[in-house]
């Protein structure tokens, strides 16, 4: 076992029996490479990436790859899910050096940790012009003896071409108006696949922030397609391989245009982001098809990726035994062998499966293989189909199961406890409230410092690292979508004592807009992102938090901050919105008509149920609900002390009542759900 076997993160656990003389990341390593005058080979990866595993058992794990690799490098190992502050700048290397990006990636630095080459996956050998490992490790560290001048004045060349790079710096700052809004539109619209849904071909990602945007554009707008489009590519979604219909969730993207062969692992951020805004999806059309799949999602979630404390793990790995997709394939026999002739052909008519398989991908033989998929579930009996879901979904249970990574990371799990915030606002199931609850207070007690800063993550029951922005943004964002599903006050005041500390250690003073990291970087210069891809940015998150603090507290402080952080980003995203589709639902929602509904009556009372059943049951994107029990004191005078202006609010009349403000004008409260859903429309 090498050092790594002393580490907590899963990934680095798996290369702790390689022959390569892994290091983590630190400063032993980086002393070791100046003592010995040997440039870094920095790799970095996560313990559910595919192409890792390749390279580890191609190359980490081989005795002659390894003897190449210690001989020419000092050799490190990060995993991106823990230290993505390292992850980040060193991509940004990668696609500024290659134009692309991914995982694994591979860097080769200096000792004081300035990268002179970067790439991704390469093989042991030479295969089909990629060079190999054996070829590119005594070639670069001839390179490192023979040319370092050459070297060294490459690497100042790209750090500083990286940093130039960074968004957010002094550029012409410009007004964000429904423009910006209508431009990311049209982006959006001219992308769109409009026969099989999605954006652009192969391969294709789940964009939740995309379809969030779209949604929120149809309602500003009373566009039809903006309507349309949204709708056509959550149904294809999950009617695709991409989703498992035996199981339920996502898998992380689809590797063909027909949303068919997935990347089959499983990531707790997709399935966060993907339930909230099928749910999102549901309140806007009505459709019960999205709330189902919000619900299924949230179901895999609780039932797989749980933790008995109350976390929720990272993901689950696409292989097992080795292959790719292993455990979620078929073949007509196993299926017959599963539910018997009958049955077995309905369930192969419903899901797509074929006697000869139902896809192929170059170079790998499925010899029958099939990947399940919902084109035509509406065509057989419903009961029989869920009949034969569930002998299909007991009998893969008896398979071996992909890799599961347990760590905790605190920002994927705040986007989780949004996620089933809501999902419990469109079906109702107080099971779901509860989890999320669960979840923010595993991560509000477990996972912060003595200074009650948090800590990113979680592993083998401890918890460390300080935390990014994201993990402040996204458990913020989750936090009031639990206040606002559930009225606990005290989530909503964990949510204003967060935000306080990322305005401390996030907020730029000079020029405005959140850094990545709290302190000073190791590595290059304090970065500022504002790129929604996988996942939002975290200053794209921070935007609508600010805007719904300031809304649900009266905080003009507030209101500011988010003001000042849209103007900073302004160039960046006038200049190409399909790009910042997160920043965009804040932008919509500071653009307004914004309302403020404050319900007040007793907590159990039939009528204040009425009003808040109601209020939960339509699409309004850009209002804040508060609720104030007339009948429980000491929670309704924490209520007032966080929102002030609902101090002289109460009931009327011995009914509940609902307060509705908009614009800075509050108006007549009003008693009864019809008159409330007539107003608000």
């Amino acid at each position: 076992m090498n050092r790594l076997g002393r580490e907590k993160s899963p990934y680095l656990l798996q290369h702790a029996h390689n022959p390569v003389d892994w290091y983590a990341w630190g400063d032993e390593a980086f002393e070791r490479a100046r003592r010995e005058d040997k440039p870094v080979f920095l790799s970095i990866g996560y313990s559910t990436c595919h192409w890792c595993h390749v390279m580890e058992r191609e190359s980490f794990a081989d005795e002659e790859a390894a003897r190449v690799l210690n001989a020419a490098f000092v050799c490190v190992k990060v995993d991106r899910e823990e230290r993505p502050d390292l992850d980040q700048h060193y991509m940004a290397v990668c696609q500024m050096l290659t134009g692309s990006g991914g995982w694994p990636l591979t860097i080769v630095m200096t000792p004081d940790k300035r990268p002179f080459f970067a790439g991704t996956y390469f093989p042991k050998s030479r295969r089909w012009g990629r060079p190999g490992l054996l070829e590119l490790a005594p070639a670069l560290g001839e390179a490192w003896r023979t040319r370092r001048e050459e070297v060294l004045r490459s690497a100042a060349e790209i750090i500083d071409a990286v940093d130039r790079g960074r968004p957010g710096r002094r550029a012409a700052r410009e007004v964000l108006t429904g423009a910006t809004l209508d431009q990311a539109f049209d982006e959006l619209a001219a992308d769109f696949d409009e026969s099989r849904g999605g954006f652009d071909g192969a391969p294709k990602f789940p964009i939740p922030h995309h379809i969030g945007f779209l949604l929120r554009y149809g309602k500003r707008t009373g566009r039809p397609e903006a309507l349309a489009i949204a709708e056509k590519t959550l149904a294809a979604m999950r009617q695709g391989g991409i989703y498992d219909h035996l199981g339920f969730g996502f898998h992380r993207y689809s590797t063909d245009a027909d949303w068919l062969v997935p990347h089959f692992e499983k990531m707790l951020y997709d399935q966060a982001l993907l339930a909230e805004v099928y749910a999102e999806a549901f309140a806007a059309t009505g459709k019960s098809e999205f709330k189902r799949t919000a619900a299924e999602i949230a179901d895999y979630v609780l039932r797989d990726l749980a933790s008995p404390e109350g976390g929720f793990s990272t993901a689950e790995d696409a292989d097992s035994e080795g292959e790719e997709g292993k455990f979620y394939l078929w073949t007509m026999d196993e299926l017959g062998d599963v539910l018997g002739p009958e049955e077995a052909k309905l369930a192969a008519h419903v899901y797509g499966l074929e006697a000869g398989g139902n896809f192929s991908e170059p170079g790998r033989s499925r010899d029958g293989q099939n990947i399940l998929h919902g084109s035509r579930t509406a065509e057989g009996p419903a009961g029989r189909i869920e009949k034969a879901r569930q002998k299909l979904f007991l009998a893969r249970e008896g398979r071996v199961r992909p890799f599961k990574d347990t760590k905790v990371l605190a920002d994927w799990n705040g986007l989780m406890i949004a996620a089933l915030a809501s999902v419990f606002r469109v079906t109702g199931e107080g099971r779901y409230l509860r989890a999320a609850g669960r979840a923010a207070d595993f991560v509000l007690e477990r996972m912060r410092g003595p200074d009650g800063r948090l800590l990113h993550v979680s592993a083998d029951g401890e918890a460390r690292v300080p935390a990014f922005l994201d993990d402040y943004a996204f458990l913020i964002r989750g936090l009031l979508k639990l206040y606002e599903g559930g009225f606990d006050p005290g989530y909503l005041e964990k949510a204003l004592e967060l935000a306080r500390l990322t305005i401390e250690h996030f907020w730029d003073g000079k020029e405005g807009g959140f850094f990545f990291a709290a302190a000073d970087p190791e590595v290059g210069a304090r970065r500022k992102e504002i790129y929604d891809g996988a996942v939002p940015s975290g200053n794209s998150v921070m935007l609508m938090n600010l805007l719904r603090l300031a809304r649900l507290t009266g905080r003009q402080d507030l209101e500011e901050k988010a003001s000042r952080l849209a103007e900073v980003f302004s160039p960046d995203v006038g200049g190409h919105p399909r790009r910042y589709t997160e920043f965009l639902r804040g932008l919509d929602f500071a653009l307004g008509p914004t309302r403020e509904v404050v319900v007040v009556g007793p907590w159990e009372a039939p009528d204040t149920r009425e009003l808040l059943r109601a209020l939960r049951g339509i699409y309004l994107p850009n209002t804040v609900t508060l609720f104030k029990p007339s009948d429980e004191p000491e929670t309704a005078g924490k209520l007032e002390r966080l929102a002030p202006f609902t101090k002289e609010m109460g009931v009327g009349g011995g009914h509940a009542a609902a307060y509705v403000c908009s614009g800075g004008t509050c108006h007549r409260p009003v008693s009864f759900a019809a008159e409330l859903l007539d107003f608000l429309s």
